[in-house]
């Protein structure tokens, strides 16, 4: 990795609080360290890193990520309950789910209009509002 990619991935930890571990700096400098948002599974964060010769196990991986989350530096979105993928950027926005290539991308943010919300439950408020729009190819 760069020294560029060390300092983007070293500041995006430090403004999170958390300290560079070996481990963390090689996860975020694959997540952020060419600056751009990246939407990943545990398992292709996982291949990455191993593609690169680095020694991190799968439960590292899935630990990192959960500690990435929990600091603000990423959010989780669950498809199908089951699936999670993790998103470098953690402003509200909505995201396409590409059935046939089981992939998460962002979805125009300006496109979405949601009129209204339904008043909660007594005793409980929303606490986020998930968009995922579910897309397969026309055949």
């Amino acid at each position: 990795m760069t020294q560029a990619m060390q300092q983007i991935s070293s500041k995006w930890l430090s403004k999170a609080g958390l300290r560079p571990t070996r481990q963390r700096m090689t996860l975020a400098q694959l997540l952020v360290g060419d600056g751009q948002h990246r939407h990943v599974t545990a398992e292709s964060l996982f291949d990455a890193a191993k593609g690169q010769g680095e020694a991190v196990s799968l439960a590292t991986v899935y630990n990192t990520l959960r500690a990435f989350c929990d600091a603000g530096l990423m959010q989780e979105v669950t498809v199908d309950g089951s699936k999670s993928y993790f998103d470098t950027n953690t402003h509200d926005h909505p995201h396409f789910f590409w059935e046939d290539e089981a992939r998460l991308t962002d979805a125009p943010s300006d496109q979405l209009v949601i009129a209204q919300l339904p008043d909660a439950p007594e005793g409980a408020e929303i606490a986020s509002v998930d968009v995922v729009i579910r897309l397969r190819r026309k055949s």
